[in-house]
């Protein structure tokens, strides 16, 4: 098993490099790894739903998501993330204990009563500070897990606080839970860079096969590649969520204003203008004008900038437009 200390902290490339490992590298692996600030969200669920997109805007957090399915996470460099991929004799591989014992083991040593819970978890005293996700693929399965070591749980909650009326899907919802920081259960201080090395460090000791690797030029290169053109587009990171209904109401000082939005592979596909706004023009030609158009502010402003706003709302902005569509 190749055991892999990963140093970027950029958050597209470092999922890139999970799926890397999974689909390119032969051999077994372990990955311990870092993001700067950024929300995970899972394979299969609807990103605008899942984040605070002014607080993500406000912070500068990248969205990214991954292979595996599950709920979405917040990262930051208080948090230590780490990957096993493994080749088996068939698809029916999904054990989150196998995977997550390893970093138990480690915590109990450390004199902190950890335990694995629920479907995906891992508590201390109930609060959770550890949440996996896996996917497995043909006869490999890649496991991926989250450590709050010593992360601004103001930002976790506020990255992932949403209004969940906004948004009518079917898509897998994040579940919020009571979370915690390993470092605030240690009895002695210790630093996140001595904790981590005590993970790989148990790793290599309970794993006869296992050794230090160090990524190619070629496979950073590789890697890159699938950043470049997979995990930093807004295709992949919105565009593949599931259709939605979007629905939200503001009150400006033109009237209030309600907008529907139908949402498919996040591109707007029918949009209906409701309130106590006055204008001049068709309202529907509005509408139809944001037809094909994706749920995207940068999108939705090239938009409005080849429309006369005030001739279809009265006293309403530009920006009093895009806060009713987020």
């Amino acid at each position: 098993m190749l055991c892999i200390y990963h140093t970027s902290t950029d958050p597209y490339f470092n999922i890139a490099t999970d799926e890397y490992i999974f689909k390119h590298l032969k051999e077994d692996c372990f990955m311990l790894w870092r993001n700067d600030n950024a929300i995970i969200v899972g394979k299969h669920q609807n990103t605008l739903a899942e984040i605070n997109v002014d607080y993500v805007k406000e912070k500068g957090i990248k969205v990214v998501r991954r292979l595996s399915g599950g709920g979405a996470v917040y990262h930051d460099l208080g948090n230590l993330n780490f990957s096993f991929t493994k080749t088996g004799e068939n698809t029916e591989m999904v054990d989150f204990q196998k995977y997550t014992q390893p970093i138990i083991e480690v915590l109990q040593k450390l004199g902190v009563n950890a335990k694995f819970e629920g479907r995906n978890d891992i508590t201390i005293d109930g609060k959770k500070f550890s949440g996996n996700a896996e996917h497995v693929f043909k006869n490999k399965v890649l496991h991926h897990g989250t450590i709050l070591f010593s992360s601004e749980m103001k930002d976790v909650s506020g990255a992932l606080k949403i209004n969940p009326l906004k948004y009518k899907d079917r898509a897998v919802k994040s579940i919020p839970k009571r979370v915690t920081n390993v470092s605030e259960h240690l009895k002695e201080e210790m630093s996140l860079e001595e904790f981590t090395k005590m993970i790989m460090d148990h790793i290599l000791e309970t794993h006869p096969e296992a050794k230090l690797y160090e990524f190619t030029q070629e496979d950073l290169d590789a890697i890159q590649k699938i950043r470049d053109e997979k995990y930093a587009t807004w295709e992949w990171n919105f565009g593949h969520s599931p259709s939605y209904n979007f629905q939200q109401g503001v009150r400006t000082k033109g009237g209030t204003l309600e907008m529907n939005l139908e949402v498919k592979k996040g591109v707007i596909k029918a949009a209906k203008v409701y309130g106590d706004f006055f204008g001049s023009a068709d309202i529907s030609e509005f509408e139809n004008a944001l037809v094909d158009c994706k749920h995207e502010e940068k999108a939705i402003r090239k938009k409005l900038s080849e429309l006369n706003i005030d001739s279809y709302f009265h006293q309403i902005t530009e920006d009093d437009l895009i806060s009713v569509m987020f």
